[in-house]
């Protein structure tokens, strides 16, 4: 079974024969899971009238059940503070979450869910995962698994870290 990235490869090995490009093959599909996975994810939030990075701020308040501060809800989200900042200001506009200044601490911003927000993350949880899963249907749960774990091994040695 071939994909498009074996097209890619085979048009390589024609061009230059000898050129070892066993690492495009892994780095181009990852990619382009990435693509269709963000793609998979993006229709399921289109359909709710969500982006996904909004899904995302409110799903890591969500879980952290509790106000965070900015610089804490940045690392958590995996984004700049300056992304943040455009992203917050769009959800206190939808009423989805507020945002404050620390009484002891006017420099430190935090970030409450209102309870819209809150209902919202909350609903759209369970079909999100039920989503995930269902893009994930091509492998099994062992082969989940092992992808996960490499996945993880992989990212460990591109120097990712825990949040």
């Amino acid at each position: 079974m071939h994909d498009a990235v074996d097209k890619i490869l085979e048009q390589w090995a024609a061009a230059r024969p000898g050129l070892d490009v066993s690492a495009m093959g892994v780095v181009g599909r990852l990619s382009r899971a990435s693509r269709l996975l963000e793609r998979g994810v993006k229709a399921y939030f289109d359909e709710h009238g969500l982006e996904a990075w909004e899904f995302d701020v409110l799903a890591t308040l969500l879980r952290a059940d509790r106000t965070l501060c900015m610089r804490d809800l940045a690392s958590a989200a995996m984004v700049s503070s300056a992304a943040l900042t455009n992203r917050i200001d769009r959800l206190v506009a939808k009423g989805l979450v507020t945002r404050a200044t620390a009484e002891d601490n006017r420099r430190l911003v935090l970030v409450t869910l209102t309870e819209a927000g809150r209902r919202l993350a909350g609903d759209l949880l369970e079909g999100h995962l039920a989503n995930e899963r269902r893009l994930l249907d091509g492998l099994g749960p062992a082969e989940q698994a092992q992808l996960a774990a490499l996945l993880r091994r992989l990212l460990r040695s591109l120097g990712d870290t825990d949040l």
